[in-house]
């Protein structure tokens, strides 16, 4: 399973076939809470590959769903704080707010894919 977080664009190839292979979460809150059901279901699921964390594609601007946990780096500050580590793509076109996100990323030596 990947990751897309982001407020307004749609995961790659999300009309064609991307449901399957994309959850997108449009805020912190549910991010958070898609990270858990999936490590839960990871531990008790039969199917344990469709559970898996394979990436995290990351934007850095959460717009009008900031109101429900901030700007998407706040995912990174839970992952950091919580001791979780998946690979991260950042997709954000905000220069600082990558480099601020990058610095994390970097911090805890989690893998960054480009």
């Amino acid at each position: 399973m990947k990751l897309w977080i982001d407020d307004i664009r749609t995961p790659p190839d999300y009309e064609n076939y991307g449901h399957n292979e994309w959850v997108w979460c449009k805020s912190v809150r549910e991010t958070i809470n898609q990270i858990r059901e999936s490590e839960y279901m990871y531990n008790v699921s039969r199917s344990k590959e469709f559970w898996i964390i394979e990436l995290i594609d990351i934007d850095h601007d959460a717009g009008d769903y900031a109101s429900d946990g901030g700007d998407y780096i706040a995912i990174l500050d839970w992952l950091e704080e919580t001791g979780r580590s998946y690979p991260i793509h950042i997709h954000s076109m905000n220069p600082v707010g990558v480099e601020n996100m990058r610095r994390i990323i970097q911090k805890n030596g989690w893998t960054e894919v480009n």
